[in-house]
């Protein structure tokens, strides 16, 4: 249908999964960023029904592995190269020209693989500490949308760094109109998840995103796709710890 498109278009550049309508050039997945929220749903809906799944036989540290490994694998491992890259970038010593060459150098440095052990082992530990039940699921959910709604906000409040990746998602984004539906999709989605939990998880997960976009602009001059790809990284870990922590009280 005409109507499922925008979603499709938006779900196969964010994922591997077989849309069909990987075609789309990139201005007109741009405009439909606003969807983001909903792509993480359906994200959150896959790998925490795994998580659910596998929670019922295997130890919760396994199931953190596994649900690391799965959103790697889901997402075209993109947003992680991305985390390596922005950590590559940020950490290198000089001006702006020699943090983004850092950045935009293929090979992994040493902060790249710093910022990747400490994800993949604070993703892991997270699940140790236990979702009861569908808690898994829900908050899974809940952080893979408010990850992809702080992408979304980067790009609304953001300048590109260079005329790049980033740059059709910059542009559309400044929409208004936009920013709104896509704040109302991840509103809806997050409060019908994890409630007040995911309100928390949402505020602590937005300012770490004007933290991110304010670190790099001093670094970089503005934001690039690495820097939206590790915002993604960066709220759903961040998300996925406020839910963890909220979810025993």
């Amino acid at each position: 249908m005409a109507s499922l498109r925008p979603v499709q278009s938006v779900l196969a550049f964010l994922t591997i999964l077989p849309t069909g309508k990987s075609g789309h050039d990139i201005h007109y997945v741009a405009r439909n960023m606003y969807l983001f929220p909903l792509a993480g749903a359906a994200i959150g809906v896959i790998v925490g029904g795994m998580a659910y799944g596998t929670s019922l036989f295997l130890p919760p540290l396994l199931v953190g592995l596994l649900v690391a490994g799965a959103l790697a694998i889901i997402t075209g491992v993109h947003h992680t190269d991305a985390l390596a890259d922005f950590a590559d970038g940020l950490m290198a010593k000089g001006g702006k020209e020699v943090k983004r060459k850092a950045m935009m150098d293929p090979a992994v440095g040493s902060a790249g693989v710093a910022a990747l052990v400490m994800y993949f082992a604070g993703m892991i530990i997270v699940f140790n500490t236990g979702f009861p039940g569908l808690k898994v699921l829900t908050s899974i959910i809940a952080a893979e949308v408010i990850a992809k709604f702080v992408m979304v906000l980067l790009t609304y409040r953001g300048t590109s760094a260079w005329e790049g990746f980033s740059s059709p998602f910059t542009a559309a984004m400044k929409d208004g109109k936009r920013m709104l539906a896509a704040t109302a999709i991840m509103v809806l989605i997050v409060w019908f998840a994890s409630g007040y939990a995911g309100m928390a998880a949402l505020g602590v997960s937005v300012g770490l995103g004007a933290l991110l976009r304010h670190v790099s602009k001093r670094s970089f001059g503005g934001i690039s796709g690495d820097v939206l790809g590790a915002s993604n990284e960066v709220s759903r870990l961040a998300s996925l710890m406020v839910l963890s922590s909220l979810v025993m009280l």
